[in-house]
């Protein structure tokens, strides 16, 4: 039985052993490594207080949350014996001890926490946080969801530069790549894509003078309170939460998918495909060729076909390439020179039911168009930009495809309200249009029974779109600027699961109750793709910020 295997079977046992415990779905009392309670003087015991601990040398580092008794349970499983570091994560406070713990194999260990109330509230919002709290209508706050792919928000509200100064800086942010991050900036050379932010002088110059109303540069101090959301409660404490520390300090880790049992992820800032063993911690990086010198670094899509192959899209570089499942040997399908520009981008791409045709389907955002690559021949067919029932045309950002590799672009940039089809074998565009207004739909993914699910960017929902039924659903999220990234269903519950750049949550709903679970990570994660793998009851998302991959397991 390897590692993820025994695990999830001493948590079965654990939950038969404590099955008339009612809510507090909490492994038994035997199988407990590390226990305590959190209290603080103003709350007393606390519930949805995060507890991380992580042993020292070690890469991989767990947390649990405290239950409305304020008390928290590390199971056996998940910690190895050795000295342990202690964090926590509850807005308004910080640890004030202790911050350590001795982890004794066959001897529980009890650990008391202590916080008091913090004196740095800023630095603890998340980007959601923020929005709640700035002043400025929603209408002045949406555009500021773009900026959260390169940094945090907080990057400008503590910031004292002034309307002019902002004018100055926000044409000068659009012409890094969007895999630069502070202190890594890429510059994209000067063309047609030179400046992909906000063109419209009179749009950039209103941002500007809004930006100036949040930051500190009329007086050096912030004009008004900070709001929070509310700590994690009930259902969102029944989690175990693993993170996986990534060996290069600027690893971006953008889609993360699971196949045959390993981690992949694609790099948004560099030319390397990463492999990550769960059981080990241990990382592989496959590095992909510079196609293009001149252009910026950094991959984006990522799938898997059913031969275990993983597919990447390498962006500006030109291309797709492949990691073969049998020899670990990177190939790469570079587009044809003539149909490059000085804007070319192959962003995305759709490899899963390539199996069907031999296919497999990737979009250049630089015109709209989209491509397939014939994988015997690596030959690629060009589609032009094409027009719905309706005469319009389509932007494709996530492109996921059904089991006939039909293609489904979600339209997240100009009206951005859109999911349209591509029948493989006509090429006909037929589209359908979100009752939400600019919903953005950015990335979803097909679950087993057929049916698209998909997060909806600028409605703070999650989408469905049933191609038996030409139905399309949508679902808002009672959290405001949760504005989710990508959604996946849970094949086996049911349930849809979805992450987002903005709250550092990630969020479980049920369509058929209207449930909605939030659970809090360990720290900021910025999420761009998650993942859900069935046979672990698992979900995964890559920290774009951080050196870092999440794993959610929930216990209930």
């Amino acid at each position: 039985m390897n590692s993820i295997a025994c695990r999830l079977f001493c948590l079965a046992l654990a939950f038969l052993l404590c099955a008339d415990a009612g809510s507090d779905a909490q492994p038994a009392s035997g199988a407990i490594a590390l226990s305590g309670t959190v209290r603080s003087a103003r709350e007393g015991l606390m519930e949805g207080v995060l507890v991380t601990a992580k042993r020292d040398g070690a890469t991989i580092s767990t947390t649990v949350v405290s239950d409305e008794k304020g008390t928290f349970k590390f199971p056996a499983s998940y910690l190895a014996p050795g000295h342990y570091r202690l964090k926590i994560r509850a807005v308004g406070y910080d640890l004030a001890g202790p911050s350590v713990a001795d982890v004794v194999e066959g001897s529980p260990v009890n650990v008391n926490l202590v916080l008091k109330l913090t004196a740095d509230l800023a630095s603890q919002l998340t980007n959601a946080e923020w929005l709640m709290s700035m002043p400025g209508s929603d209408e002045q706050k949406r555009p500021l969801g773009d900026c959260t792919g390169c940094h945090t928000l907080r990057l400008i509200t503590q910031s004292k530069f002034t309307a002019k100064e902002f004018e100055k800086l926000i044409p000068l942010m659009g012409t890094y790549a969007p895999g630069s991050q502070p202190g890594r900036r890429q510059v994209i050379p000067p063309g047609p894509r030179g400046n992909r932010g906000v063109s419209d002088e009179a749009l950039a110059g209103a941002i500007a003078q809004h930006l100036e109303t949040v930051n500190r540069s009329k007086t050096g101090a912030l004009s008004y309170a900070l709001q929070t959301l509310p700590r994690p409660k009930g259902r969102a404490t029944h989690v175990i939460i693993t993170t996986y520390d990534l060996p290069r300090s600027n690893a971006e880790p953008h889609d993360v998918i699971m196949s045959g049992g390993h981690i992949y992820y694609s790099d948004f800032g560099s030319q390397i495909l990463g492999e990550l063993d769960p059981v080990t911690g241990k990382v592989v990086d496959y590095e992909l060729p510079v196609l293009k010198p001149e252009e910026p670094r950094g991959t984006l899509g990522l799938d898997a076909d059913k031969a275990g192959n993983i597919w990447i899209a390498l962006m500006y570089q030109g291309g797709l390439a492949k990691l073969d499942a049998a020899t670990k040997k990177i190939v790469v399908y570079p587009i044809p020179m003539e149909w490059q520009n000085a804007s070319t981008q192959e962003s995305m791409l759709a490899a899963r039911h390539s199996d069907v045709d031999g296919k497999v389907w990737t979009n250049d955002q630089s015109d709209h168009s989209f491509l397939r690559l014939d994988v015997a021949s690596g030959q690629y067919e060009k589609i032009p930009p094409l027009k719905d029932q309706n005469g319009q045309g389509i932007n494709g950002y996530g492109i996921p495809s059904d089991a006939g590799n039909n293609l489904f672009p979600l339209e997240f940039s100009g009206a951005g309200a859109k999911v349209g089809r591509i029948d493989a074998k006509t090429r006909m565009l037929t589209s359908w249009t979100s009752s939400l207004g600019r919903a953005r739909p950015r990335r979803g993914a097909f679950d087993d029974a057929g049916v698209l699910w998909f997060g909806e960017f600028g409605a703070d929902a999650i989408g469905r779109y049933d191609p038996k039924t030409n139905r399309l659903e949508e679902w808002k999220s009672p959290v405001k600027w949760s504005m989710p990234y990508d959604a996946v269903k849970a094949n086996k519950t049911g349930e849809v699961w979805a992450a987002s750049m903005m709250d550092d949550r990630i969020t479980r709903f049920n369509p058929k109750t209207q449930q909605w679970t939030d659970y809090l990570a360990p720290e900021e994660i910025n999420v761009r793709r998650v993942f859900f793998d069935d046979s672990s009851n698992s979900f995964w998302i890559g920290s774009n910020h951080k050196p870092t991959i999440v794993r959610l397991e929930p216990l209930d």
